[in-house]
C-alpha cells in the first residue's frame, strides 16, 4: 500500500493518490493534512486517484466512516479517479455520507477530473 498527497496552488484542493489496500495507519498518516486544510479554508475539494486499489482494511474503513461523519459538510467536491466498475460504484456509495458533489472519472480522464474539482 502506498499513498501520496499532492497539494495544489489553489490551496483548498487536495489530491490523494492511493495504490493497494488502504490501512488504518496510512489513513491516519494523511488525515492530519486534510484536517489542516479544512481548518485553514473551511471547505476543501478532493481528488482521489485510485491505482490498483484493493479497498480498505477494517481499521481504515472505520476511520473513513468517522471522518465522513465529522466532515460531512467540509468537502465541496470529491472526484474519484479509478480503473474499475466497483470504484465507480464507490462514488454512488459515498453520496449519503457527504454533502459534496461527487463524480467518478476513469483513469484516462484524470485531467478532466482535475478541471472538474477546480471549477
Amino acid at each position: 500500500m502506498s499513498f501520496q498527497i499532492i497539494e495544489h496552488a489553489e490551496g483548498k484542493i487536495i489530491e490523494v493518490a492511493i495504490t493497494g489496500k488502504l490501512s488504518a495507519e496510512a489513513y491516519g498518516a494523511f488525515l492530519p493534512t486534510i484536517e489542516s486544510k479544512i481548518n485553514e479554508f473551511g471547505k476543501v475539494r478532493m481528488l482521489v486517484v485510485l491505482h490498483d486499489f484493493h479497498g480498505w482494511d477494517a481499521g481504515a474503513l472505520w476511520e473513513d466512516i468517522k471522518f465522513d461523519w465529522k466532515h460531512h459538510s467540509h468537502i465541496e467536491r470529491l472526484a474519484l479517479v479509478g480503473e474499475s466498475q466497483w470504484e465507480k460504484g464507490m462514488a454512488m456509495f459515498c453520496k449519503p455520507f457527504t454533502s459534496a458533489a461527487i463524480q467518478y472519472f476513469d483513469a484516462s480522464q484524470i485531467e478532466e477530473a482535475r478541471t472538474w474539482v477546480a471549477q
